[in-house]
């Protein structure tokens, strides 16, 4: 995949995970785990554990589990290579890449980010210390855009130059022109593609920088007030939020995020204590933006004219609901108010329009009509069937008929009539995604041992064989574990039910005695084995059987060699019982039940 083998092992066995889990999660010591709220799913009570002694991680409430690298891909949303990468800059361990097509897209990737983290940084300087940047500091202040919001956020200040940041900041043309920053022009000279602006940075969710968005300061003569970078190699609009690099732990954390029209309402948000906010990037809500939200919050809050677009967006937003499972709602603003201003004037008004958001078919509800008037039978009736036309735009017939019924009663109509109608609308069924299935813990002998053979291997290896196992799952990690001979190998290769045999016995925290835990394995596959085998008569086979019983019964002597010896002698005769099996098909198999 085109990082070396021993980069990758140095940095799972340097990294602490428990330390990175921490820069996202609050954890506390309980046992020999640390344990804390899931950034995964929204719960109240603690169900993620994380063990330093594995270097694995499992949330015991939505199933998701796995090594440093599982975290740091589930939670920055980045492929495998990009966790290994941004581990490795954390740590400080420099990275081998092998000679293949992938890394050199990789390498291609971080050429192209890295121009435009310098030229954040380039941009931010100039705004901070330049003396032509000082227009652009006064109307920052002015709608109160301080220095410490200027650092935050990183915003920056493009001279009013032909080429000056082409000249100074250090890469190639072709790199330039590729990111958009720069272009050609026709003296066939590198020309800066943003001057006399406001640079507001936009990151990838990681903090990764992709693109610009530049602002005119009032007064200029240019007619277009902002000015966006095109699409680039590493900038796709339709899959990239503004601020979501900030936005996403608050939004973990209390599973809502806001989504805005523009950079400074994002940061008006942030400025009323409302860490959250998210913008699009110069084009309408798309359902690209909708998988990327539900990574970190299953309520989205619009806090724009979320009705411009007319039915056809309410359509894709009710569809968007149903398919992705997010619950869409609109922010309370007043009247002429955008979150930007608001955030000077009245933070705790902003605050409490999305503590209390309205649901979207109420906001359309009252969009449509709020201006229609009720003061006659026919203007009811009017008014009625306006109504039931937005509630019918709804795909769910439970949430019509509430809707109707509503209606109905407001205007003195038959409920029972308007919820019918609102029932028989027909829509276009849509998928609900399975929910994952719940297994209940599995602490019997079969897991137990299985809990002692991850975590403590040399302790019970040795009285590990497959025919121990009755039950497939646990039976399939065993194998995955004897094939791989470590955890991470064996959740390679292990099959899904096999592998959440695995994340749960790595993070199990339990006292255990190997020499019990095999003695009792040992004990109930023995016991399982004769009872399928109480039909048969020949004789070496009788004389076999009759010597397991009686170490069987020397399995619970207090002398414990006299009992270990019992337990290897039984091994063996089990291991024969499922080779023997294993050659013969119609031998009887104590897994047929």
């Amino acid at each position: 995949m085109g990082i070396a083998d021993d980069d990758i092992d140095k940095i799972r066995s340097t990294v602490s995970i428990v330390d990175t889990v921490q820069n996202y999660v609050a954890l506390k010591k309980r046992g020999r785990n640390w344990v804390g709220l899931c950034p995964f799913h929204a719960e109240k009570s603690g169900s993620f554990n994380v063990s330093e002694e594995m270097s694995f991680f499992k949330c015991f409430g939505c199933d998701k589990g796995g090594d440093i690298f599982t975290f740091i891909q589930e939670i920055e949303h980045t492929d495998f290579p990009g966790a290994v990468e941004l581990l490795a800059g954390k740590a400080g361990i420099s990275l081998n890449y092998t000679s293949t097509g992938q890394s050199q897209e990789r390498a291609q990737r971080k050429k192209l980010t890295s121009a435009m983290g310098d030229a954040v940084e380039w941009y931010h300087e100039r705004l901070l210390k330049d003396p032509g940047a000082r227009a652009a500091r006064d109307y920052l202040r002015a709608r109160g855009l301080g220095g410490d919001i200027a650092r935050q956020f990183k915003l920056g200040w493009a001279p009013d130059d032909w080429d000056v940041l082409s000249r100074e900041l250090g890469h190639s043309a072709d790199v330039l022109h590729t990111v958009g920053l720069a272009f050609r022009n026709r003296r066939n000279r590198m020309q800066d593609a943003f001057r006399a602006r406001v640079m507001f940075p936009i990151l990838s969710e990681s903090g990764e920088a992709l693109a610009f968005g530049g602002r005119i300061l009032p007064g200029s003569e240019d007619p277009a007030k902002y000015k966006n970078s095109s699409e680039t190699p590493i900038y796709t609009k339709s899959r990239t939020l503004y601020g979501l690099n900030w936005a996403k732990a608050n939004a973990s954390k209390v599973d809502q995020i806001v989504v805005c029209e523009g950079y400074t309402d994002v940061i008006g948000f942030h400025q009323a204590g409302v860490p959250r906010a998210v913008a699009t990037c110069g084009t309408a809500l798309t359902e690209e933006h909708v998988r990327l939200l539900k990574r970190y919050a299953s309520r989205v809050v619009l806090s724009f004219d979320a009705d411009a677009a007319g039915q056809g967006a309410a359509e894709r937003f009710y569809e968007w609901e149903e398919k992705h499972q997010v619950e869409v709602s609109v922010a309370r603003l007043p009247p002429g108010k955008d979150p930007g201003d608001l955030a000077r004037t009245d933070p705790a008004a902003l605050a409490a329009a999305v503590d209390d958001p309205v649901p979207f078919l109420r906001f359309r509800l009252n969009r449509e009509t709020s201006r229609l008037p009720r003061d006659s039978a026919e203007h009811k009736v009017r008014y009625a069937n306006k109504a039931l036309e937005v509630v019918n735009e709804h795909p769910n017939p439970d949430v019509r008929s509430i809707y109707a019924g509503e209606i109905a009663a407001h205007v003195g109509l038959s409920v029972e009539e308007f919820t019918r109608r609102a029932r028989e609308h027909r829509q276009r069924p849509i998928e609900t995604p399975t929910q994952p299935r719940r297994r209940a813990p599995m602490e019997n002998a079969e897991f137990a041992a299985l809990v002692l053979l991850v975590q403590a291997w040399d302790s019970i290896a040795e009285w590990l064989i497959e025919g121990l196992f009755e039950d497939d799952d646990n039976r399939m990690a065993f194998l995955a574990l004897a094939e791989a001979g470590n955890l991470t190998g064996a959740l390679e290769i292990a099959a899904p039910d096999a592998r959440d045999v695995l994340e749960r016995a790595a993070l199990a925290d339990l006292d255990l005695d190997a020499s019990v835990e095999a003695r009792s394995l040992i004990r109930a596959a023995t016991k399982r084995e004769l009872r399928y085998r109480s039909g048969l008569i020949d004789v070496a086979t009788l004389e076999e059987d009759r010597a397991a019983r009686l170490d069987l019964e020397a399995l619970s002597e207090a002398d414990q060699p006299r009992a270990l010896a019992a337990a290897e002698s039984l091994l063996g005769w089990l291991h024969r019982r499922t080779e023997e099996r294993s050659q013969d098909p119609r031998a009887p198999d104590p897994q047929d039940g």
